[in-house]
């Protein structure tokens, strides 16, 4: 096998696997990238000698390696990566005043999930499967721990 087929074989492979490090997840191109570098080592072996076989194995291993160097210091990690912060946090609701029975008004679409007012309280709602527009009465039908269901009034 010529050198030129060989070196690409080598960049391809080393190419499916940076591409499985950073963007692609499922071990399908890592495997066929490093099938690939096995392939191209391999075929200057037997085509090249030992010689040119065990530099071949040094400089892959070598360029491997600064990929993977190069990859985790650029900062491609932080593109891929969720910088925001989560500030939401569970209904801290004072269960004295949200009990089964209470009704109140949806502020945003329940679909199923969305708020409602109760009193001077808004909360995190659940229906029972049922979409319930906003500005639209409800009733608190149950309470399981954080969880509050409702039912739109009719």
């Amino acid at each position: 096998m010529s050198w030129p087929l060989i070196i690409i074989i080598l960049l391809v492979g080393l190419a499916l696997i940076a591409l499985e490090i950073v963007a692609l997840p499922g071990a399908i191109s890592g495997i066929c990238g490093g099938i690939l570098v096995v392939i191209g080592i391999w075929q200057t072996y037997s085509s090249h000698g030992n010689t040119a076989g065990n530099i071949t194995l040094i400089v892959s291993v070598v360029i491997g390696i600064s990929m993977l160097a190069f990859l985790m210091k650029s900062g491609t990690w932080k593109k891929f990566s969720l910088n925001t912060e989560s500030d939401s946090r569970v209904n801290q609701v004072d269960t004295k005043n949200i009990t089964v029975g209470v009704q109140g008004t949806t502020i945003s679409r329940l679909a199923p999930a969305g708020k409602a007012r109760f009193g001077n309280e808004i909360v995190e709602v659940h229906s029972n499967g049922e979409f319930i527009d906003e500005n639209k009465p409800v009733e608190v039908v149950g309470i399981e721990g954080y969880l509050i269901i409702v039912k739109q009034i009719n």
